[in-house]
């Protein structure tokens, strides 16, 4: 079992973000790195930030073609494992998301945070951010405010329609201190873990080297992923359809008793 330590935990729940004392094995790096790039020859209409539900192989109902590799690394079960320690070992898979940022113009992603996108009650995630190259401050790395969760408090967001944005909508800069920020660092196969309320984002690539990273989105099912929560369409800057977005039970059993693991679940979809 891989675990994190009492001091871990601790300091994610302090913190709202954590870096575990875990890498993924070089084969399955390269294994991972080359779907990518499947990925991205598949999908030349979309912007490699947006990559929307990148684990469903096929054409996905969100205009995406996927990958199953991307799957497979989601029911990993060392990941698993850390994550269970937050947010218990009932787990859902419902998203995951493939920010890949091109050398030179790799979009900046603006301040955010998560809870505004995802039609999840209560909202309780832990999205596990997985390297797959370098991620590193010249690059334009994960950036989050510290701290900024505990409240548990989504804050007001303005929208922002720019075209070098991945996302249109940005939290008020009246409510956060960018002083404050930590960059997180890291190596091609090293992974994040960071609560859904914590105040984010990520400056844009400009150096010559691609940052690539893929967030795989888990949720306890004490919480209801509510399909009709949000209307299929692209209010964040990102074409979503939650109607239609699969789940998979990973880890125990649907404790909340209102998710459907049956919807979406069709010939392009990996069971």
């Amino acid at each position: 079992m891989a675990a994190l330590s009492a001091e871990e935990i601790a300091r994610y729940r302090r913190d709202g973000v954590l870096i575990p004392d875990h890498r993924v094995p070089a084969g399955r790096l390269a294994e991972l790195r080359a779907a990518l790039d499947e990925v991205l020859a598949n999908n030349p209409d979309r912007r490699p930030e947006q990559l929307v539900s990148a684990h469903v192989s096929g054409t996905n109902k969100e205009g995406v073609r996927g990958h199953a590799a991307f799957l497979e690394i989601a029911r990993d079960p060392d990941i698993l494992d850390l994550v269970g320690q937050l947010i218990g070992q009932d787990i859902a898979l419902w998203g995951c998301h493939i920010f890949c940022k091109p050398g030179g113009d790799g979009l900046e992603v603006p301040w955010h945070q998560d809870g505004h996108y995802w039609p999840i009650r209560p909202l309780a995630t832990c999205t596990a951010w997985l390297a797959l190259d370098d991620s590193t401050v010249a690059n334009g790395c994960l950036r989050v405010i510290p701290g900024s969760q505990v409240s548990k408090t989504l804050h007001a967001h303005l929208r922002e329609d720019r075209a070098d944005l991945a996302l249109n909508r940005a939290i008020d800069p009246a409510l956060m201190d960018e002083a404050e920020a930590m960059d997180v660092e890291l190596e091609a196969g090293q992974l994040s873990l960071h609560d859904v309320h914590i105040i984010h984002g990520s400056n844009p690539n400009r150096s010559d080297r691609r940052r690539a990273g893929v967030a795989i989105r888990f949720m306890p099912t004490t919480s209801h992923f509510d399909r009709g929560l949000f209307k299929p369409g692209a209010e964040t800057g990102l074409h979503i359809d939650f109607a239609t977005r699969p789940l998979w039970l990973l880890r125990g059993i649907d404790r909340c008793g209102r998710n459907d693991f049956t919807i979406g679940h069709d010939e392009s979809v990996t069971a």
